[in-house]
């Protein structure tokens, strides 16, 4: 692969980590916190939430200074390894290279919030009758994106050794 098409999935990573870290400062600057704007009833809101956990507030009420310390270690060491499988051509096909580069965004985004906040901004926030979604941002989405671009990337794979066309 060509500098310039390794470098293509960087761009998109510090696309995703721009977007990102530019709607949580709109939203910090327009909302106090534990704001909440309805947008559409019954289904989507705006609000102003700090999660010092992990998805879905796991670890949230955890108050040792460690945890917040081997959150950013731990997504240091994942973003190192995604960075390096980008850069290396270690995956396959532009779907897995694409998902590896959003959850590089992601997850880039969140460790910025966790240096600069000890906490991650989350304002996106989806309902429906009376299940509630926790709230999350465009990082968390590009992340989970990611991680269903690599499922399908690796499930294609799979699929063309199984009909032995690798």
């Amino acid at each position: 692969m060509s500098r310039l098409a390794k470098g293509r999935w960087l761009w998109l990573a510090a696309a995703v980590l721009a977007a990102d870290q530019i709607s949580k400062q709109a939203v910090s600057r327009a909302l106090q916190p534990d704001a909440l704007v309805v947008v559409i009833p019954g289904l989507f809101n705006l609000v102003h939430t700090n999660n010092a956990g992990v998805a879905f507030g796991i670890l949230a009420d955890a108050h040792s200074p460690w945890v917040t310390s081997a959150l950013i270690l731990f997504s240091l060491g994942v973003m190192g390894l995604l960075a390096w499988f980008l850069l290396s051509d270690r995956i396959p096909g532009r779907t897995g290279q694409a998902g590896a580069a959003l959850i590089l965004g992601g997850a880039a985004g969140n460790v910025i919030d966790r240096v600069l906040r000890h906490s991650v901004v989350d304002f996106l926030d989806f309902y429906f009758r009376g299940y509630h979604w926790p709230a999350f941002n465009l990082a968390d989405s590009a992340i989970v994106i990611g991680g269903g671009l690599i499922i399908l990337s690796l499930l294609g794979e799979q699929r063309e050794t199984a009909e032995g066309k690798v």
